[in-house]
């Protein structure tokens, strides 16, 4: 085999995953939620239900992406309990099933814990130890369903994006017209909390697009040293000596701040506002 072919293998897999059947984790949750949730209650518990999909998730990129040799579980201080299982599964199969707690990405920025957003978890990723320069994230339900090789994550070096291009909500058409028709009848446009889609748009806007790609639930390529040097570069994680003896609007306030000043220093259009209401859409996912 190659050089070049043995450094095209050092993939790893990564995959965030949380148990919200566990009552410590609820009790963690709800004491951060401005409207407490009653996880008694089906329709509150099935955005976290946990019904053993990890091991499907493992088990699949094991049999269908042999050339990962290693997965990184990320948790928030939880394991499944059928992680010595799959631990041993994967050894048998010269492999490694390696598990990440927050504190560990959160390194130096422990404050910020507990975190319950997903995509804050997602941006701290990279500073897994020993994390392979290429990585893919998985979501804890997301299988792999057939043989894969890495040419299907990583072309030409690059990760490999899959999504939709759509225009930002402010160059859509139909919405400028709408957002006119609101004007003449004299109606305000409720602005709702920032989604998954404002997320994608921000961080297009950031990466300088002129449209963004619209990701849909699948394995999501990364190279490490994008997100390393695009936090060396871009002071949006303020160091911890900046951060002590303030209170958390102030941190928040210096983190708007500093995301402002990156749109303002690239020439960016941008639109920014203030979310009171703190309940689980403003945590994330």
């Amino acid at each position: 085999m190659s050089t070049e072919n043995e450094l095209e293998l050092k993939i790893d897999a990564v995959i965030t995953w949380v148990d919200g059947n566990d009552l410590n984790w609820q009790k963690k949750i709800n004491k951060y939620l401005k409207v407490k949730k009653d996880f008694s209650k089906k329709k509150n518990l099935v955005r976290y239900n946990s019904i053993g999909e990890i091991d499907i998730t493992i088990k699949s990129i094991l049999k269908f992406a042999p050339f990962i040799k290693k997965i990184f579980l990320v948790t928030d201080n939880q394991k499944p309990q059928s992680f010595q299982e799959l631990q041993l599964k994967a050894k048998k199969l010269n492999r490694e099933l390696i598990l990440v707690d927050h504190k560990i990405i959160f390194k130096n920025y422990e404050e910020f814990l507990p975190c319950f957003n997903s995509c804050s978890i997602g941006n701290m990723l990279y500073k897994i130890p020993d994390l392979s320069e290429k990585f893919i994230i998985f979501n804890d339900d997301t299988f792999l369903m057939r043989l894969t090789k890495p040419s299907d994550f990583f072309y030409n070096d690059f990760p490999v994006l899959r999504g939709k291009w759509e225009k930002y909500y402010e160059n859509q058409k139909l919405r400028i017209f709408y957002h006119k028709i609101l004007k003449k009848i004299n109606k305000k446009f409720k602005v709702k909390s920032g989604g998954f889609k404002t997320f994608q748009q921000t961080s297009a806007k950031l990466a300088g697009t002129k449209d963004y790609l619209r990701r849909f639930h699948t394995p999501v390529s990364v190279r490490k040293s994008t997100l390393n040097n695009f936090f060396k570069n871009n002071n949006i994680l303020s160091p911890q000596y900046y951060l002590k003896n303030k209170n958390l609007s102030k941190v928040t306030l210096l983190q708007k701040k500093a995301t402002e000043n990156v749109f303002k220093n690239k020439n960016i259009p941008f639109r920014s506002f203030e979310i009171k209401k703190r309940d689980e859409k403003t945590l994330g996912e």
